[in-house]
């Protein structure tokens, strides 16, 4: 698990942005005072509350049509294994060629396959391969699309708001899925889930009559990499000679293949635990997304960015997921969920911040496109592992699993860097405000 040395051009890297206070809350929201941000953010907002809205609407017609938790969990793996097998090559598009173009692009053929969703929805012509193939065709999408959005952020805000953008990015992306899934629960018992497909292909489309509205010449452009062999293995050895970028890689993967299929285990404790239908499904990823908001949020106010932040919350979501797993009730569960959502959107942040900042902008897209390979890929594994196991181990048992993987893999990378940078744990019972430090060793 020991990373490489790193290569001579990881020496190109901008100093990490650390500051020594935390910011004040007038600076909250200081990139969206950029016209092309605001223009960008406001379409996402709307954007990804239509995406939340199809993601619940696939997931329960799927489990309606299917009557089967395994069949949720492979229209998760048809639709995130592109990213685990191409998302590279999602990189290397986004180094060559104009983010604001693929963007569009992508955006446009989304809208194309929700509206095949919608009019085969609506037409009480949908059944559950349709979903299948659909779900993998927009994952094909999502290898161009993910890359070229996350890089695209710095041309619109420049380096010196980039952490402040991702923080406000993870936030829209949370309230989005706070709204989402309850339209979404709202709509399915109303008139059927086939209208969030149809909302979800409006979306895109408004987005990409967003990106046209952006301005070209106020974006902060870097020069187009060359086509030049070997640029994929230049990405990978550049992040494997960085902690800052390989550490927060090896825990993403984890937690993306244990802890972000809890989509598949909500779908589980509605339908079978709870007994709470689809409107209860919609309101326990409401509640997640609203932790998820704060810690987004959050994230916004933190000083600095440090491995050991990163991996702490990373092992607090897993400790917390846990604890879910014993839940008596769905409104225990539901506050339980609160605060996995917090958890897990301060770790994703800060990891996301972490590896950004910690990569020279000439080679961002193909590290960003490895970064995101582990952390949806992993999913696409996640989705059917955590469904089989809610099948046959049942959903308390499966909720342990994806709890107790990313904690045990938090506190095995947090001994592994505490004993690199020679620190120790100190505990003092003494104190109410400090009683656990890592310190330096002595000498």
């Amino acid at each position: 698990m020991t990373p490489p040395t790193a290569e001579p051009n990881a020496a190109l890297t901008a100093p990490i942005n650390l500051v020594t206070t935390r910011p004040p809350w007038s600076q909250t929201f200081s990139s969206l005072k950029i016209r092309n941000y605001r223009i960008f953010a406001s379409a996402n907002l709307v954007a990804v509350i239509a995406v939340w809205m199809q993601r619940v609407a696939q997931d329960w017609m799927v489990l309606e049509l299917s009557g089967s938790v395994t069949a949720v969990g492979i229209t998760v793996f048809m639709q995130f294994i592109p990213s685990l097998l191409l998302m590279p090559l999602g990189g290397i598009l986004a180094d060559r060629y104009s983010k604001r173009l693929i963007l569009m692009i992508s955006q446009g053929a989304a809208a194309v396959l929700a509206t095949i969703l919608a009019v085969l929805a609506l037409t009480d012509n949908l059944v559950v391969w349709h979903i299948y193939v659909i779900a993998f065709v927009l994952g094909l999408v999502v290898v161009a699309d993910q890359p070229a959005r996350q890089v695209f952020v710095n041309e619109l805000v420049g380096p010196r708001q980039l952490r402040n953008a991702i923080s406000l990015n993870s936030s829209i992306f949370q309230m989005g899925g706070m709204i989402g899934p309850a339209v979404s629960g709202v709509l399915i018992m109303a008139v059927g889930g086939g209208w969030a497909f149809a909302v979800n292909a409006l979306a895109c489309t408004l987005t990409v009559g967003s990106l046209m509205l952006i301005r070209k010449s106020e974006l902060v452009q870097m020069p187009p990499v060359k086509r030049a062999k070997g640029q994929l293995m230049e990405g990978v050895r550049y992040a494997m000679g960085k902690p800052t970028i390989f550490w927060p890689a090896v825990m993403a993967a984890v937690f993306a293949v244990f802890g972000l299929s809890l989509a598949v285990l909500l779908a589980a404790y509605a339908n079978n635990v709870f007994d709470a239908g689809a409107g209860g499904y919609g309101l326990l990823n409401t509640l997640v997304a609203l932790g998820a908001l704060c810690g987004a949020i959050a994230s916004t106010r933190l000083a600095t960015l440090r491995l050991r932040g990163v991996m702490a919350a990373a092992g607090t979501y897993g400790i917390v997921l846990m604890i879910a797993s014993a839940a008596p009730n769905m409104v225990t569960f539901g506050a339980v969920m609160v605060v996995a959502g917090f958890a897990s959107l301060l770790f994703l942040t800060s990891a996301n911040q972490l590896v950004q900042m910690s990569t020279n902008v000439s080679i961002r897209g193909r590290v960003m496109s490895l970064y995101i390979m582990v952390l949806i890929g992993g999913q696409a594994l996640g989705g059917p592992l955590m469904g089989w196991l809610a099948e046959n181990w049942g959903v308390h048992g499966a909720t342990l699993v994806a709890g107790g993987m990313p904690a045990m893999a938090a506190v095995v990378i947090g001994l592994i860097l505490a004993k690199r940078g020679q620190l120790a744990l100190r505990v003092n019972l003494r104190s109410a405000r400090n009683p656990v430090l890592i310190v330096a060793k002595a000498g």
